[in-house]
């Protein structure tokens, strides 16, 4: 069975971390492509950050220096370290498996999970 199952998620304070896992079933997530992305309420999902099957990393500037992903290959899970957060980090946050390609922000999910909620507050 294809799955992503996001965990970790959860209600912190401004300046705040949270550490968010993606267990992945039935792909390998050391020869694809992998990505985060979020949405907030009224808002469009957004890219936060990515990962290449090489380890090369990209993050939106509004993350940038706060997030950083990483992947176990030996546990085939991917993760999202998130510090400082700020209230305006809140949403549901989703990993996926991509389509690899140029935009790493932006590429053609292949499968992505149900989502974990993060609350930031002020």
């Amino acid at each position: 069975q294809w799955q992503l199952v996001e965990s970790g998620g959860g209600s912190v304070q401004a300046g705040g971390s949270l550490r968010l896992s993606c267990e992945v079933y039935g792909y390998t997530v050391n020869i694809n492509c992998m990505g985060w992305s979020r949405q907030a309420p009224g808002k469009e999902r957004e890219g936060v950050a990515a990962i290449d099957s090489d380890g090369t990393t990209t993050y939106a500037d509004s993350v940038k220096g706060r997030f950083t992903t990483s992947k176990d290959n030996g546990k085939n899970t991917l993760y999202l370290e998130m510090d400082s957060l700020k209230p305006e980090d809140t949403a549901m946050y989703y990993c996926a498996v991509q389509r690899c390609g140029l935009s790493p922000l932006s590429r053609i999910v292949v499968k992505m999970g149900q989502g974990t909620q993060v609350t930031v507050s002020s």
